[in-house]
């Protein structure tokens, strides 16, 4: 997914410790060309824009289920953003044993994650699927602090997982909330494996690296599932899409905003993405979430939200 998790800790300094580090001028110049003039645009509009487009992203890669397998979704999603993006950045191959160990590592988290997600949407909404999947990080970070409100957030934001679960009473796919727990611990791996390797592979190097680790353990699953309609044209060209909404312009968009607004406030837009999620799913897809499990994203927002003004507000 590329998508990112968490109060604000969890955020910035997990997946986006390799943001909070400025990218090499060459690589920001093209990626900066790639989206038109980011900074022409006030931050928190990026922010939106970024979040949007990602989500928009994965309803156009439900789309491609009809004529492929979530598993080839993976791995035309992760393979061409993984082009782009070496393309653009350039990484180059010399790396320490624990370096590599890091970005191999890294991408079989999200060689994991982006199966687990992509396999759910078959058979959950995409608000249900990424809120579960939001709330793995959230947790993690949550439970690991000693305050007493961050447990109660992460009480919050656990039960609105049982919402989506099915507590309220509304019918679930077994399996699909299965996977949806699956993408919650691979999400919980990225943003963990995605620190450490920030401080091992700086700048958008690792990023790049581990995607292409990541295309490569699920190409034998693209392969397997889909097959020769990998290489249809129609599908190559949403594939595509699909690698550059859901990675590239997000990553590229909310990159310009992180540089141009406080890591907090960065952080409380974040929390936005379930309802975003919920909110793409419904328009493009649908997708109508009951009630209960409305509530279930309301708590998972919340929770971020709390907790991540919280702690700006000890700051």
């Amino acid at each position: 997914m590329l998508s990112r998790p968490g109060p604000a800790g969890a955020i910035v300094d997990g997946v986006y410790a390799h943001a909070s580090r400025p990218l090499p001028t060459p690589a920001a110049a093209r990626l900066t060309a790639a989206i038109g003039r980011p900074d022409a645009l006030p931050p928190p509009l990026l922010m939106l824009l970024g979040m949007l487009s990602t989500q928009v992203g994965a309803a156009v890669a439900k789309q491609l289920f009809g004529a492929t397998s979530a598993g080839g979704t993976t791995a035309l999603r992760l393979g061409l953003g993984a082009l782009v993006l070496l393309v653009v950045v350039r990484p180059g191959l010399r790396l320490g044993w624990r370096a590599a160990g890091l970005v191999a590592a890294f991408g079989v988290a999200m060689a994991a994650m982006n199966l687990a997600f992509y396999a759910a949407l078959d058979r959950v909404p995409l608000g249900v699927a990424v809120t579960v999947g939001f709330a793995g990080p959230l947790l993690v970070s949550l439970l690991g602090s000693r305050r007493i409100a961050d447990v109660l957030w992460a009480v919050l934001a656990g039960a609105g997982v049982l919402l989506l679960a099915g507590l309220g009473g509304v019918g679930v796919d077994a399996l699909g909330m299965a996977l949806c727990g699956l993408i919650a611990l691979g999400w919980a791996g990225y943003v963990l494996l995605g620190k450490a390797l920030a401080t091992r592979v700086p700048g958008t190097r690792g990023l790049a690296l581990g995607m292409t680790a990541g295309a490569l353990c699920v190409l034998p699953f693209g392969v397997a599932t889909a097959g020769v309609e990998l290489l249809d044209p129609r599908v190559l060209a949403l594939g595509l899409g699909v690698a550059l909404l859901s990675s590239v312009l997000p990553y590229s968009a909310e990159l310009a905003a992180l540089r141009r607004m406080p890591a907090q406030v960065f952080a409380v837009l974040l929390s936005l993405e379930p309802a975003i999620a919920a909110l793409v799913g419904t328009l493009l897809l649908g997708e109508l979430l009951a009630w209960p499990q409305l509530a279930g994203v309301g708590c998972v927002v919340a929770a971020a939200l709390g907790a991540t003004l919280a702690r700006r507000d000890e700051g």
